[in-house]
């Protein structure tokens, strides 16, 4: 039993899978094809809980721990890799609130934002600061009882749509340690937003430039300290990895049962392709390799909820080898689709261009190694 879930996981699980299956799979090739961004349906999940769940009971969360969260957006991710994704960015913006804000913050923005009345975006990625998120160049400065901000942030879930932003913001030196967390709002005068980027994938969900011209910003809606905000940015990222490694596992997942069906039924040389050895062990391998992938991921959401010393290794451990697996078992289920793979009509191509972004956001894969290199050369 140490090694699956409980009772109430499952539970968890099986509401997470009927919700997918009556409101995300079926409309999920619409919402790509049309670039539709389902808020009814974002809001639908908040009301089980999934717009805070990791959110304090305190504060109006549903306070779940990373596993939980991890088996959410897997099952979510089944019907739409986007869309799951979105709901995940959220919920890593409100925790960021509930865990560091002040009271005053948690209460001016937790009751609209745990039932998605309201949505959050996470604000850190800079034209000129990417995998080198501490370069970044947005600055507040304090104006009596404001911070005046100006910048741009790049790449932004939600941007133009959201109505919450938590904004890593430049209010001393150079490096992670002037870093400082800034709660912004869509309508405060300043703020602007670039055209929609146009993605190979997440069409579910908007993706724009938000920019800060002089904005300026309540000093009560600083998260944490001065100087706190990188630090609570890398702790922000630890969850959202695992919520993406999950999201390319339940793509994944739903690209597999495609080719197990498809291969069953498809025959060529007077047989079903699944009868071939080559397609069994190609099967077998995609298998395998899942299985392995979401033993890693579920381990170290354990270690993120319970605090562990090794909990951002394995964070990063969890994410790379997911969000590869997660691509490779995509691609290979296109190919045993063969042609038909390659259309629109069936979903594969559409979780082939969803998971492909998995590898460069919330850090790329290839800093996921660094971070567990230096982790381990440490010791």
């Amino acid at each position: 039993m140490q090694f699956d879930l409980t009772e109430d996981q499952r539970a968890i699980q099986d509401m997470a899978c009927k919700f997918t299956a009556d409101a995300i799979t079926p409309y999920a090739a619409e919402w790509d094809e049309k670039h539709i961004f389902p808020r009814d349906t974002i809001r639908a999940a908040a009301e089980l809980g999934f717009g805070g769940i990791y959110v304090s009971e305190e504060a109006g969360g549903i306070g779940l721990g990373r596993l939980e969260s991890a088996i959410i957006m897997e099952a979510m991710a089944y019907g739409c890799p986007s869309t799951s994704a979105f709901i995940s960015i959220h919920n890593m913006t409100a925790w960021m609130i509930d865990r560091f804000g002040s009271q005053a913050v948690k209460d001016k923005y937790l009751p609209a934002l745990v039932p998605m009345e309201k949505m959050g975006s996470y604000c850190l990625t800079e034209a000129g600061a990417g995998s080198d998120a501490a370069a970044l160049k947005t600055k507040a400065v304090r104006d009596g009882d404001d911070y005046v901000v100006t910048g741009s942030k790049q790449f932004i879930s939600g941007g133009g749509e959201n109505e919450v932003y938590v904004v890593m913001v430049r209010t001393g030196e150079d490096g992670p340690k002037g870093i400082s967390c800034l709660v912004i709002e869509k309508d405060m005068p300043g703020v602007s937003f670039g055209a929609q980027e146009k993605k190979l994938g997440w069409h579910s969900q908007p993706t724009a430039q938000v920019n800060f011209d002089g904005v300026r910003v309540p000093a009560e809606n600083l998260v944490g300290a001065e100087g706190d905000g990188f630090k609570i940015a890398m702790v922000g990222l630890d969850g959202g990895r695992l919520n993406i490694g999950a999201c390319s596992l339940g793509g994944a997942q739903r690209c597999l049962d495609e080719a197990i069906n498809y291969t069953k039924d498809r025959k060529q040389f007077g047989q079903a392709i699944a009868e071939f050895q080559a397609t069994q062990f190609t099967l077998a391998d995609m298998e395998t390799e899942l299985q392995a992938a979401r033993s890693l991921l579920y381990t170290a959401a354990v270690k993120v909820t319970e605090n562990a010393p090794d909990k951002t290794r394995f964070a990063a451990m969890a994410k790379r080898f997911a969000t590869d697996t997660g691509s490779s078992v995509v691609d290979r289920a296109l190919q045993l689709h063969g042609g038909y793979g390659y259309l629109q009509d069936y979903p594969i191509e559409r979780f082939w261009r969803d998971l492909r972004v998995h590898s460069i956001l919330e850090g790329t894969n290839q800093v996921m190694r660094m971070i567990v290199a230096r982790d381990m050369l440490r010791q």
